[in-house]
């Protein structure tokens, strides 16, 4: 899982039951705070001087286009400018460069605004899209070229040359863990399903990919959160994550280098990592809304949403960010998709926020340590309907760097030393972390779906948790594993199983 970063059986349901209130919002249920018998989260105020271009998320109180269109006056009204909207889930992003765009947009929305808060910590450096009329003009401010922020874990060995001739399918050993190479022999997946790959782009000229991605379907969600459809743009610039990735859950059967979990399925480029490695709530809003849009039936989420590894409901700037890609994912989800993701590496216990603190967050600026509580969310991992994966070496233990938590993981699957596509020469290269093991369920997902086309995205869930391996607790360092072989805190469910899930 990349720092560019992540069930909710229990997690959500503590906080909701513990909340003050739960109200539901344009058909999503939202967590107003955490228990009050818990510690408030530690605050992070989110400065916004005048003349610095802030990014702000707005929900309303209702999911549709009047409402909508209220709150983009609003926006007008305090001085900033809107970016992008998304009427299906009651979600405006807005740019603004005034310091009190906030408390301004609150008074100006009345009842048709529900929340709003700033998406990140730092100011917009890929500047306001020239055609959203920003009259500081369309200008990135203060650029931070090379600035990349730091992995969260995932771990790359030297690549390997880029092969013309021999499949190295028989390196494979995660493919076999999920016995992918027996259900092969039943499906390869069907050209009708298509997976989307929200990630860092994928490498559009390699051979190991070229003929499995949907260019009609890809898009580029990192200019403000606008969809930008241009013939490039969904292209990887500084990093191969999507590649790598991407190559997991569908290199073709072809022989040249590996193959795919889903080898015939078809691949959408969905990039909502910047060239900075963030990925913003409304790239993350973008990326979802988009999947839903086009009708796309699994998506891949190997990251958590920047710039806090935890959103936490008791800050009303995160509950925002938070409300609107909760929306997004709820929507996409109604529309037929169904989402894995990674789990998150950082070896946290996930179903008890209470025991440890956050020390990265906002990686955007500077980190504080934050105290954190169980309403508290690594976003979209822990959000309701995605499918948490943690990460399993090659002997099935629980990989050393891999988040846990009883009732929050719902299936495991390889994540060390995990052969896949790069950018660099066309080639191959080893990477570890649970963002190569979320790959893997997405591509289990898509032969399921491939297999029983009928299923729904929550019968497909239920079917790949009652499909997966049992597996008992193993010893990891960090938290210790608690629960049965038939669900516990390292493995939840089990196994995933490809051979299963076309039967």
């Amino acid at each position: 899982m990349t720092r560019f970063s992540q069930r909710r059986r229990t997690t959500f349901a503590v906080a909701a039951t513990a909340a003050a209130a739960v109200t539901l919002l344009g058909g999503v249920p939202t967590v107003a705070s955490a228990s009050t018998s818990e510690a408030s989260s530690t605050p992070v105020p989110i400065a916004a001087p005048d003349g610095t271009t802030m990014s702000y998320i707005l929900n309303t109180k209702v999911a549709n286009p009047g409402q909508t269109r209220l709150v983009e006056k609003a926006v007008t009204k305090a001085g900033g400018v809107v970016v992008q909207s998304w009427p299906q889930i009651g979600v405006v992003v807005a740019h603004s460069q005034r310091s009190a765009f906030r408390a301004d947009v609150r008074a100006a929305g009345g009842n048709a605004l529900e929340s709003v808060g700033a998406s990140r910590t730092a100011e917009v450096l890929e500047g306001t899209p020239a055609d959203a009329q920003a009259p500081w003009g369309p200008g990135a401010s203060g650029y931070k070229k090379g600035a990349n922020k730091p992995t969260n874990g995932d771990v790359e060995a030297p690549t390997t040359p880029a092969e013309t001739t021999d499949a190295r399918e028989g390196e494979q050993w995660d493919m076999q863990m999920i016995k992918a190479d027996q259900a092969h022999k039943i499906t390869d997946g069907s050209r009708n399903v298509l997976v989307g790959v929200l990630d860092s782009g994928i490498d559009p000229d390699h051979p190991d990919l070229q003929s499995n991605i949907d260019v009609a379907n890809s898009v580029n969600c990192t200019d403000g959160g606008r969809p930008d459809t241009s013939a490039t743009g969904w292209n990887p610039t500084t990093s191969d994550h999507g590649t790598h990735v991407a190559g997991t859950i569908a290199a073709p059967r072809n022989g040249v280098g590996i193959v795919g979990v889903a080898p015939n399925v078809r691949m959408a480029a969905v990039k909502v990592v910047s060239d900075e490695g963030f990925i913003y709530p409304e790239y993350a809003v973008c990326g979802f809304v988009w999947a839903g849009e086009k009708h796309m039936d699994v998506t891949n989420n190997s990251y958590y949403v920047d710039p806090f590894e935890f959103w936490c409901s008791d800050q009303p700037d995160q509950a925002a960010a938070k409300e609107a890609v909760s929306r997004a994912v709820a929507w996409s989800t109604k529309q037929g998709v169904v989402h894995a993701a990674a789990a998150g590496n950082s070896a946290y216990d996930l179903s008890d926020k209470t025991k440890f603190k956050d020390p990265g967050s906002p990686n955007d600026t500077t980190p504080v340590l934050r105290t954190i509580n169980n309403g508290c969310h690594d976003i979209p991992a822990e959000l309701p309907g995605v499918v948490t994966v943690s990460s399993a070496t090659r002997t099935g233990a629980l990989s050393s760097f891999s988040n846990r938590g009883l009732g929050v993981i719902d299936v495991s699957a390889p994540g060390s030393s995990i052969l896949s596509t790069i950018v660099r020469n066309n080639g191959y290269g080893l990477k570890s972390g649970t963002s190569m093991a979320s790959p893997h369920v997405a591509g289990v997902l898509a032969l399921m779906k491939s297999a029983h086309p009928e299923l729904t995205p929550e019968q497909m869930v239920a079917k790949l948790r009652a499909d997966a391996v049992d597996t008992a607790c193993t010893v990891a360092s960090g938290p210790a594993c608690v629960g049965t072989p038939a669900d516990n805190s390292y493995y939840g469910e089990g196994m995933v199983d490809a051979l299963k899930a076309v039967s």
